[in-house]
């Protein structure tokens, strides 16, 4: 379970967000919505421990985030701003790269199979120079195929996507919430995801 607790948020002199509290079950996934500056990133970046609250805290599991450290990150999948792929490397070895940051091992063939249901078939070899943004977004996204965590935090997933994409990465959402994940993201489109869906509004 993820549980935010009277989260505060204060950029500068500006407070974005003030007593957030959301809970978040198995099976639940929240979407963050508002203007661009209210806090959607903000609120990412506090839920996975890169920024903390002005006030308040967030628990995992019922314990804070900040005493589980490494603990807490072993379950987390964060897909955010910006998309963190090296333009020299290939897809693949972005991947394979991405997952041994985090002592993982993947085959290349579990990647070549990631790679495929993402719509990246055939370019599993060009260099992250050579694609298109959306195509970025699609091999960032494959993370998720590959990494099984309980909870995926991400920021604006649908952004740069075809129609195409965005129905596959809704699967996937659906999917993983079905096996029992929670997953947190913001979005300026509507979804429609099969699991229990909580949506907040931030900086209003």
């Amino acid at each position: 379970m993820l549980e935010a607790i009277n989260l505060d948020c204060v950029r500068g002199e500006r407070r974005l967000f003030h007593n957030l509290n959301f809970q978040l079950k198995a099976g639940e996934c929240l979407l963050v919505r508002g203007e661009n500056g209210s806090g959607k990133t903000s609120l990412l970046r506090m839920l996975v421990g890169l920024t903390p609250p002005a006030a308040g805290a967030i628990d995992w599991r019922s314990s804070p985030i900040k005493k589980l450290g490494d603990e807490y990150r072993r379950e987390l999948l964060y897909c955010g701003h910006p998309l963190g792929l090296k333009d020299d490397l290939s897809a693949t070895e972005n991947l394979i790269f991405s997952m041994a940051l985090t002592d993982e091992l993947v085959t290349q063939d579990a990647v070549y199979e990631a790679l495929g249901k993402a719509g990246l078939q055939g370019r599993e070899h060009l260099s992250v120079r050579a694609l298109s943004q959306g195509q970025k977004r699609r091999v960032n996204l494959a993370r998720l195929l590959l990494q099984k965590r309980a909870l995926w935090v991400l920021d604006e997933p649908l952004t740069a996507l075809d129609t195409q994409a965005s129905l596959w990465v809704v699967r996937v959402i659906d999917q993983h919430l079905s096996n029992g994940g929670i997953a947190v993201l913001t979005t300026h489109q509507d979804l429609t995801l099969a699991g229990a869906t909580h949506v907040i509004r931030v900086g209003v």
